[in-house]
């Protein structure tokens, strides 16, 4: 199963403006925001997140949905933040 995940973008970070760290409930890991280029993009904006990317913005409201429905499905959801974890986007 594949599953988009909010995350909260941290920070866009300076050296790599293609990139933002993000927080997916407590996770942090850096994110290819590339796909997003014509948004504007700061920290505390919220976005969807599939295999390392950022596939759109979303509002706060929507994350805290998605991510109450998520919980809701387990198991899914887990292997989703352990693959999250387990990557590594440089």
């Amino acid at each position: 199963m594949c599953l988009g995940i909010p995350g909260e973008i941290v920070e866009i970070l300076t050296d790599r403006p293609d990139l933002a760290r993000v927080d997916v409930c407590g996770v942090k890991r850096a994110i290819n925001i590339g796909l997003l280029e014509d948004e504007e993009l700061s920290a505390g904006d919220w976005v969807l997140i599939h295999v390392g990317f950022a596939m759109s913005k979303i509002d706060e409201r929507e994350a805290k949905a998605a991510l109450e429905f998520l919980e809701g499905i387990g198991q899914a959801y887990a292997e989703e933040l352990a693959a999250l974890s387990e990557s590594n986007i440089t």
